[in-house]
């Protein structure tokens, strides 16, 4: 038997080839994805691991805790603190560290790196071990910069040049003084670090005489847990922490391994589809073979094989095929590792330098996966075979289904469908998106299960839709009709495989559309200003920035939205600053109770914020500021909060005198003429072409929001193509298959007339109708999930409704009916050449 297996194997190389491409496309997405995401990791956690060579000991500042109606205020490390851990027992020296956001530009004038990619810090003294300088020297003030030398390269900044930097907002133009090499995680991604001199830093950062952390080194001989014990005691408990380089070399690697986590759980997520997909090819695929060796099992059984020897034979099979498309596949995975590595430096991103890892679990999980998925759809099939009696396969009674089974499929079908559809109602009504995740994920994977068992079912009436648009091709098209329906079985596994791609295609499709609508709605519905000015990295920007925008020409209305900490009744509430007297005419929002002031001690508020205070227009309430001040507030007013606008909002006349160091999260401005390219150009060259800072419109703020979705959504849809190539093959397979099946009724065809175009036109009409059926049905079941999932989304946007693309739906009929096309090139041109006599004989 085992010999048979492999003769079978042999003897069936094009047959069974879609099926190895279609597991090797699996295990190869499989692969690829552990290989890529496993070299990313270790490659940025060596880069990282080396950044902290230099700290032994680090002493961080404790978080602040709220006590009463006191405003917690950050501890800090002083320069005292510091001068007393470098004399610490054990400890060599002593480096305090100050840094955050600093965007510097290009020679094109364009921001360098991204957000919180573009960095700045501090160099300490003249030579500052963490930071070896390659040319050039120390800055000395504050007109000197140190720039890192991949940040050079790029740019094209060699020493003695002027570059412009920002940190909060004003333009700097600074000469670079020196260029130095880093280790840091950011700069390998494709980010900057620039460094000041310490006290320009301390001043830029505002920790003026103070230090976001302290790094010490340790002595020759000292370990770092002696050193950190020592240090320990001259630290008060209230001001600081410390933690050793290893503890934070190996929190960082941590913090690596699960942001690269997400990204290999969401790529496996997708070869998991491709796979699951792939199932349907290669469960059919085997059907298929079996019914057509049917006779051949039979004379098996009847020269005394058992039926665990025919399943074994067609289990060896599946593992022969398994096996080939798992090694073959992870070869491809290794080869996509590095494709997609190197596609991260074509895009701008940076991949530190380190060698293409692949693990063995790596070589383990592609071979289980491939072994395995084939092993398991092969043994239905091989099951079924085993229990024909040798007498009905030869004479072929076994062929059709009986009524009872066709009954228990659809009834179990039902019963799926039913529970999924159920589960998923039921995780609509939810208030909590993450509770809903898990009975919505779990519902519609029975809704897919229950369609695909009730796919025989539902392709007669659909195919059957389609016979007044078949008559127009005459016989080819009345017969590719009846050759469709013939086998509703193998028709429902081919026409799944497409049909779970579109349905995720679909549904994501629905859910995008709908989100950017709502987006548009949120960004144009509150607000009245023509523009919104913010910092790249959403940072604070200066209060400067608002006097210069408000001195502008054309301009006619500014407000800053200043946050600021407070307690309120016990509770730590955030207060927005904002220019009461301009305010109102700057945004739009529908006030419920009371009136829009404010101004001296009146205050307008959200609504949830009043609920839960239980304030209504008229309320009084305390506030104990920052500096500890308290004052008393009115409501003058509550309105309706949106996803950008809520909470305190009060006169910024009111709230700046007990503020330390004021800074601004946006500005909001209003010209004269409106929204227009030369106002826009106008006040972006009044802050000086910054590149950290941006002027946008309401369509700008959208496209902003909206670009993550977009950016997320075409990934996807690159993913899910893995998907429909895969269904493709399946199309193929089936239609190649089913040709062989029928070449003795196809020779019976060309020999009573029907000439070679007609057999082509009959092939290609049963793919083109199979496609579109589960185009259909894809598209259907896509709809729905994209208005399940948009039903719970409603519950945190407000401004969500269920917009359908009814244009790209359009286009993904069209790409299925592309896919039918395409798919039956091969199969039609092969039955149209077969030879009618030979066909009639065979069997």
């Amino acid at each position: 038997m085992f010999r048979t297996a492999l003769r079978n194997v042999l003897a069936h190389k094009a047959r069974l080839l879609m099926t190895v491409l279609a597991v090797m496309l699996g295990v190869a997405f499989v692969s690829g994805t552990l290989v890529f995401t496993n070299t990313l990791s270790d490659a940025y956690q060596k880069s990282s691991a080396k950044g902290f060579d230099q700290v032994d000991v680090a002493i961080q500042p404790e978080n602040a805790q709220d006590s009463g109606d006191k405003v917690a205020k950050e501890p800090k490390l002083t320069q005292a603190l510091l001068d007393r851990a470098a004399k610490a027992p054990g400890a060599e020296t002593a480096i305090g560290v100050v840094g955050g956001f600093t965007a510097i530009a290009g020679k094109d004038g364009k921001l360098i790196g991204s957000g919180f990619q573009s960095q700045g810090g501090n160099y300490w003294g003249t030579k500052d071990p963490r930071y070896p300088i390659v040319s050039g020297q120390a800055p000395k003030s504050e007109n000197e910069v140190l720039v890192d030398s991949e940040t050079a390269r790029r740019a094209g900044y060699k020493v003695g040049d002027t570059v412009r930097l920002s940190i909060d907002g004003p333009v700097l133009t600074p000469k670079i003084a020196g260029i130095f090499s880093t280790d840091d995680g950011n700069v390998a991604a494709g980010g900057s670090l620039t460094l000041f001199d310490t006290a320009t830093a301390q001043r830029l950062f505002h920790k003026t005489g103070s230090y976001d952390e302290i790094d010490v080194k340790a002595a020759s001989g000292t370990s770092q847990t002696a050193l950190q014990d020592a240090i320990d005691k001259i630290v008060p408990k209230d001001i600081g922490s410390t933690t050793t380089g290893k503890q934070l070399a190996d929190d960082q690697a941590q913090q690596i391994s699960e942001a690269t986590s997400s990204l290999r759980t969401t790529l496996l997520v997708f070869a998991g589809i491709a796979l699951f997909v792939g199932t349907f090819i290669i469960a059919n695929t085997f059907t298929m073979l079996v019914a057509q060796r049917t006779k051949e099992l039979a004379l098996l059984r009847a020269v005394g094989a058992s039926r665990r020897q025919v399943t074994r034979s067609v289990l060896i099979e599946a593992f022969v095929v398994g096996a080939v498309a798992a090694v073959t596949g992870l070869v491809a995975g290794i080869g996509i590792g590095a494709g997609l590595r190197s596609l991260v430096g074509r895009l701008g991103g940076t991949v530190p330098d380190g060698p293409l890892v692949i693990s063995p679990g790596t070589v383990v999980a592609a071979l289980a996966v491939g072994i395995l998925i084939t092993v398991l759809a092969a043994w239905l099939p091989g099951r079924r075979a085993a229990k024909i009696p040798p007498v009905a396969a030869m004479s072929s009674v076994h062929a059709k289904a009986t009524t009872k089974s066709l009954v228990v499929r659809n009834t179990i079908g039902t019963l799926f469908a039913s529970a999924g559809v159920t589960a998923v109602l039921y995780a609509t009504t939810m208030n909590d998106v993450s509770d809903a995740q898990a009975p919505m994920g779990f519902g519609a994977a029975l809704l897919v299960i229950g369609v695909f068992v009730l796919t025989p079912l539902l392709s007669r009436p659909l195919i059957a839709a389609a016979a007044p648009v078949l008559r127009v091709f005459g016989v080819s098209g009345k017969l590719a009709r009846q050759n469709s329906v013939r086998n509703p079985r193998r028709t429902a596994a081919t026409a799944s495989a497409l049909m779970i791609g579109l349905t995720l295609i679909t549904g994501l499709t629905v859910m995008a559309g709908s989100l950017q609508t709502a987006i548009d709605k949120m960004a144009s519905s509150s607000i009245r200003a023509d523009y919104v000015v913010s910092m790249a990295n959403r940072n604070e920007l200066s209060p400067d920035v608002e006097k210069t925008l408000k001195s502008t020409a054309g301009v006619t209305a500014t407000s800053p939205m200043r946050n600021a900490p407070s307690r309120v009744e016990g509770q730590t509430e955030f207060l927005t600053g904002v220019d009461g007297a301009t305010i109102g005419e700057l945004t739009n929002l529908k006030v419920d109770d009371g009136a829009f002031k404010v101004g001296g001690t009146q205050v307008v508020v959200d609504g949830e914020t009043a609920k839960s205070h239980h304030w209504t227009a008229g309320s009084r309430f305390t506030v104990s500021y920052e500096d500890g001040k308290k004052q008393q507030l009115t409501v003058s007013g509550v309105y309706q909060s949106t996803e950008r606008m809520r909470g305190i909002w009060l006169d910024i006349a009111t709230l700046s005198p007990h503020q330390s160091d004021p800074a601004d999260m946006q500005v909001m401005v209003k010209t004269s003429g409106g929204a227009t390219a030369s106002a826009k150009d106008r006040l972006e060259k009044a802050l000086g072409d910054n590149p950290a800072i941006q002027v946008q419109d309401k369509k700008d703020i959208s496209n902003s929001i909206g670009q993550v979705f977009t950016l997320m959504l075409n990934m996807l849809y690159g993913l899910l193509a893995m998907a429909v190539i895969v269904a493709v093959l399946g199309v193929i397979n089936t239609l190649a298959m089913s040709v062989f099946e029928r070449s003795q009724e196809i020779g019976m065809l060309r020999a009573i007339g029907l000439d070679r175009k007609g057999i082509k036109r009959m092939v290609r009409l049963e793919s083109l109708v199979i496609s579109l059926f589960g185009g259909v049905l894809g598209i259907g079941l896509g709809v729905f999930f994209g208005w399940a999932a948009g039903e719970l989304l409603g519950t945190k946007m407000a401004t969500y409704e269920l917009v359908l693309p009814w244009g790209r739906m359009a286009l993904f009929l069209l790409l299925a009916a592309a896919v039918g096309v395409l798919a039956a090139l091969w199969p039609a041109r092969r039955a149209a050449r077969l030879n009618m006599l030979t066909a009639i004989k065979s069997e």
